[in-house]
């Protein structure tokens, strides 16, 4: 069987000293959100373990989770595919073509079982014999359940493979359908997000390089280190929500201010993602702080569940945030209770001080001696 290049070798192969190699490991520990002390693990790990053999397929998609991936800064692009794994096949970025391509494709199959991880960007239509999306001259069903025969483990990058996305809604003719419910016997991550963020995407694939196991995933599949809090718990916006400070309309005053975005349709409080926390263009910005609320890209059907300007009518799953219009009447009436408290305490104080006397007990000023 081929062997395979450790990320340690490639490394000292392209004259990177031992000291930036562990710099490197302690930044990665870092962007992966864990402590200091994992960066030994994240080097002996480096400096043993093989690069891994990686196969990116194209379904029916738009190409956005690769112009995401290559413009990831925390760990840079090159870094992963030219160090950390060993990508043998993506159509959109590879040099060979044609027949060479595919056949890339059959020995890192045949070569590699087990040992290889399947990356899928897109997804297969069903309809007439998988024939609205061909690749190599057949139907991408074939070439996805073939890639997926001896995968270790399948990464459905965005929302197309995660959950069908815009070719599966409504009246969905091509019968688009997600990885997961194609390929029933492979460990999937879902890494959904129209497309994900691009350190979300490099760093799912340096957990599993460095662990060598799939990370913590919820009970859709995704993983917890970056989609376990909705958008809406670390927004900078909240606050505003929390006070009953909305935008009604955009460009009117409150947009100008910064104000929640919820009631021109932001979709926060029930998308789970990293957008508020990792953000995006190496976390400069979101959508969020663009001035446009979420659409909520990285849930199931978001096509289908109605406009996108069109606001969430109720949010009663999530305890007291019922609604914008409670939350400010709450808020308001919070702080007429709170004066009307001030001012009945202010008054019993007064009724209490005896003549001659300040509020403090002391003599007034003018009987001082």
């Amino acid at each position: 069987m081929a062997t395979l290049e450790s990320f340690y070798d490639v490394m000292r192969r392209q004259g990177i000293s031992r000291r930036n190699f562990l710099k490197f490991c302690s930044l990665t520990a870092a962007s992966l959100g864990l402590g200091p002390e994992f960066a030994p693990t994240i080097a002996h790990a480096m400096e043993n373990k093989p690069r891994v053999p990686v196969l990116w397929l194209h379904g029916l998609e738009c190409t956005c989770c690769s112009e995401s991936f290559i413009r990831s800064a925390h760990p840079l692009v090159k870094d992963v595919v030219l160090s950390m794994i060993s990508l043998d096949y993506d159509d959109t970025i590879m040099a060979a073509a044609g027949e060479q391509a595919e056949a890339i494709v059959t020995e890192i199959v045949e070569n590699y079982k087990g040992q290889y991880i399947l990356a899928v960007e897109g997804n297969p239509p069903l309809n007439e014999d998988g024939m609205f999306c061909i690749i190599g001259g057949k139907p991408f069903t074939e070439q996805l359940k073939y890639a997926a025969s001896n995968a270790k483990a399948i990464i459905s990058w965005g929302s197309c493979a995660s959950w069908g996305c815009v070719q599966a809604a409504k009246p969905n003719p091509t019968q688009a359908t997600p990885v997961h419910k194609v390929i029933l016997d492979k460990p999937i991550i879902k890494v959904p997000g129209c497309p994900p963020i691009a350190e979300v995407m490099t760093g799912v694939i340096t957990y599993m390089l460095t662990f060598d196991k799939l990370p913590e995933l919820d009970a859709q599949g995704r993983p917890k280190m970056f989609y376990s809090q909705r958008i809406h718990d670390k927004c900078y916006r909240r606050p505003h929500f929390d006070a009953g400070q909305f935008v009604e309309a955009f460009d009117d005053e409150g947009a100008r201010k910064g104000y929640c975005l919820y009631k021109v349709g932001c979709k926060g409080p029930t998308t789970y993602n990293a957008c508020s926390t990792v953000r995006w263009n190496d976390g400069v910005s979101f959508p969020i702080q663009a001035g446009h609320g979420c659409i909520g890209c990285s849930e199931e059907g978001h096509w289908d569940k109605g406009p996108f300007y069109e606001r969430l009518q109720t949010l009663h799953q999530f305890g007291v945030e019922q609604n914008a219009d409670q939350v400010g009447v709450a808020a308001a009436g919070v702080v007429g209770t709170a004066i009307a408290a001030h001012a009945g305490l202010s008054a019993l104080k007064r009724a209490m001080t005896k003549p001659g006397q300040t509020q403090a007990g002391q003599p007034a000023s003018g009987d001082q001696h």
